[in-house]
């Protein structure tokens, strides 16, 4: 009896495995919020050959109407649509938890800030914080993983 106890418990930890792993990256779909705590979009985090980026996958809030372009970015994203639009690049791992390196750009204002990334509770949050010069000197999004 015992025996199967144990082989129960390795099959049942085997089998969660690939939910633990999932927590111990951004990569996946991020909801963001407002000021007020609603949920304003969704932002999917992908990796490709160890470098993260993330795009808006779907626009709930906008004070632009559904579809908003981002009026105020230059270069190649001025008046293109946000949603789809690459907001996160270049993130590289740096610790257990944390990402940097990275670009954020926000929408709303149009301008590129510097970023990093670090999860939090046990990777369901992703803290989210963008900063000219100095990482004191910014604003930190708290997102939340979506979950299937």
């Amino acid at each position: 009896m015992r025996s199967y106890t144990f082989l129960f418990a390795a099959f049942a930890a085997f089998c969660a495995a690939p939910a633990f792993a999932a927590d111990t990256t951004p990569v996946g779909s991020w909801t963001t919020f407002t000021e007020d705590n609603k949920p304003k979009s969704h932002v999917e985090i992908s990796e490709n050959g160890g470098i993260l980026s993330g795009k808006v996958t779907e626009i709930m809030i906008s004070e632009k109407g559904p579809n908003p372009v981002c009026e105020l970015c230059e270069g190649e994203f001025h008046n293109k649509p946000v949603l789809g639009m690459t907001i996160l690049q270049n993130f590289k791992k740096s610790g257990d938890d944390t990402w940097e390196g990275g670009t954020c750009l926000k929408p709303q204002n149009g301008k590129v800030y510097k970023c990093k990334m670090r999860l939090v509770d046990g990777g369901k949050k992703l803290e989210v914080r963008g900063f000219i010069g100095f990482a004191l000197l910014g604003e930190t999004q708290v997102w939340q993983r979506v979950t299937p």
